[in-house]
């Protein structure tokens, strides 16, 4: 049960989410309702095509940053803060030396530079592969052993070097605490970690040749929630909190975001939306197929299971097409106060279903689900001259909900299927944006009152941490309130399942063409490092 706030305004709980682009704080109380928030940003760089990274450093620093902004902005002391926890991208790789200090940069989520290891893992038929679409779908270059492999085999002193290789979240944990722990959120639905089988594959991971990589992680592998340790003296100087603070173990940021929907029991799908997009949500029993990833044991809830679909580009694009193509809209909304994406938006309102003809695959930076392709590409088909930039940009956007509906295929194929989305991230500051994605799938969109949900996931889960609810379910019922629901258009949904079909059939067709090109630009020069500017919205996609 939940302590109710005393006259001082405690207790208090302090959400950390690292996003792609920036260091997000909150506070919160044990209602679910925030005090205050506050972002900042750090640089993204892409050395070559298809790589990502990011200096921990930097992140350390903005969280520093962000914490004291929020605390100030909050008016709460530290003696008020009940607890602490956090979320990170996941599939983001930090190599460490003996004394916790970074080797190299950060290899990205985002990063799909392991994509031959990825096809070489995937040719093990080993039991644990059950998440790849039930053994027999591809591998991610995002996930932690294609990452950790290409690590060993092209960069071996680095590796040699590494006393730990581990996810962001695991090296927060132990920036925070000096505990070293994994949580067993990235294990299972990142690394093949399943408790049902007795933890880690090691057969498996001998068999890829990463057996050794185990002396680099962590031994103890927790549930979210759970307390970890104190925030250690030095820590709690640079942030400006109280030392011992409880802190929880945290998670994947979009997986702690479903948390923060109330996503934690069989019948509801979270669509966490930005840059890229996350669909998860939970079974009772393990569900395996074609097309999508899971379920994976306890990755959330103890005595569940997850599944997950996911974009890799869809906020993105439509940023793409903002820094790129719609310069005068900028110049516009800097002259107004208005959001670039606000005036796209009204400039696209009057399109109608399928954009004259005009499809997009949302691929920029590979697919993530349904064909798990590292090496496939954007594609735009039907241009006509009667088409125009706002044409592209609406049809950007319903490419993304094709791309959403196409996933849900695969998991009704494999006996899931999903009644009700609980929706977050930057989409949902579009209710249009959020009916054309209900009016794709067919599926109802349910609101909640705090649309950050990773930060909020990441207080739910201080919550728990500190012993203030009896577990993260009790905490999320608690601290979420649900405020609006979008019903489909029933006439709307079947104009658009045409365009549906068509999207789907794209990709394969064009697949072999597709890859041939990736292939010939790779031979070319890398070109120099390029910093990637951060909007002033800090990392979830466009407003």
């Amino acid at each position: 049960m939940s302590q109710t706030p005393g006259r001082d305004g405690g207790p208090y709980l302090l959400g950390i989410d690292y996003g792609t682009e920036s260091c997000r704080v909150g506070v919160f109380d044990t209602e679910g309702r925030p005090l205050a928030f506050a972002a900042t940003p750090y640089q993204l760089t892409h050395p070559r095509p298809g790589w990502a990274e990011q200096d921990p450093d930097e992140w350390w620093q903005a969280l520093i940053s962000s914490v004291r902004e929020a605390m100030q902005s909050a008016g709460v002391t530290p003696d008020a803060v009940a607890g602490i926890s956090y979320d990170a991208t996941t599939c983001t790789v930090v190599a460490l030396d003996g004394q916790g200090q970074h080797l190299r940069p950060a290899i990205m989520w985002m990063d799909v530079r392991a994509s031959d290891q990825a096809r070489r893992i995937a040719q093990s038929s080993n039991p644990a592969r059950k998440y790849n679409a039930g053994g027999t779908g591809p591998v991610s270059a995002e996930w932690y052993p294609s990452k950790a492999l290409w690590l060993k085999e092209s960069e071996p002193d680095i590796y040699r070097q590494a006393d730990k290789l581990v996810e962001c979240t695991d090296w927060l944990t132990y920036r925070l605490t000096g505990r070293w722990t994994v949580n067993i959120n990235t294990a299972a639905m990142r690394a093949y970690h399943d408790r049902e089988t007795g933890g880690w594959p090691t057969g498996f991971y001998e068999e890829i040749g990463l057996g050794d990589v185990f002396d680099k992680l962590p031994a103890e592998v927790l549930d979210m929630g759970v307390a970890v340790e104190g925030l250690s003296g030095q820590v709690a100087d640079e942030l400006g909190l109280r030392p011992g603070t409880p802190v929880a173990q945290g998670g994947a940021d979009a997986f702690v975001g479903q948390i923060g929907l109330n996503v934690v029991s069989p019948g509801k799908m979270a669509l966490i939306t930005g840059s890229s997009h996350v669909l998860s949500g939970q079974s009772d029993h393990p569900v395996h197929g074609e097309g999508f990833f899971g379920a994976y044991t306890d990755a959330i809830v103890p005595g569940q299971y997850t599944v997950e679909g996911g974009q890799v580009s869809t906020g993105s694009v439509m940023k793409w097409f903002k820094d790129h193509f719609a310069k005068d809209v900028v110049a516009e909304a800097e002259r107004t106060g208005k959001s670039p994406y606000d005036l796209l938006n009204e400039q696209a309102k009057a399109i109608p279903p399928g954009s004259d003809g005009l499809i997009v695959n949302d691929y920029w930076q590979g697919n993530r689900t349904p064909y798990t392709d590292p090496d496939a590409r954007g594609i735009i088909w039907g241009f006509s001259l009667a088409h125009t930039p706002a044409h592209v940009y609406r049809a950007i956007q319903e490419g993304c909900c094709y791309g959403t509906a196409h996933i849900l295929r695969f998991m009704h194929a494999a006996g899931y299927d999903v009644q009700e989305f609980v929706g977050c991230g930057g989409w949902t500051k579009s209710r249009d944006l959020m009916q054309t994605a209900s009016d794709v799938t067919g599926v109802p969109i349910t609101l909640t009152e705090v649309g950050d949900a990773a930060v909020l996931g990441s207080s739910i889960l201080a919550a728990a941490g500190a012993g203030l609810f009896g577990n993260v379910q009790e905490a999320a019922a608690a601290m979420v309130h649900d405020t609006d629901r979008l019903e489909p258009d029933k006439g709307r949904h079947e104009e658009y399942r045409f365009f549906v079909d068509a999207y789907a059939d794209t990709y394969p067709r064009l697949r072999e063409l597709v890859h041939a090109v990736v292939r010939k630009v790779g031979e070319a020069e890398p070109p120099h490092s390029v910093e990637v500017e951060v909007d002033e919205h800090g990392g979830r996609g466009p407003e």
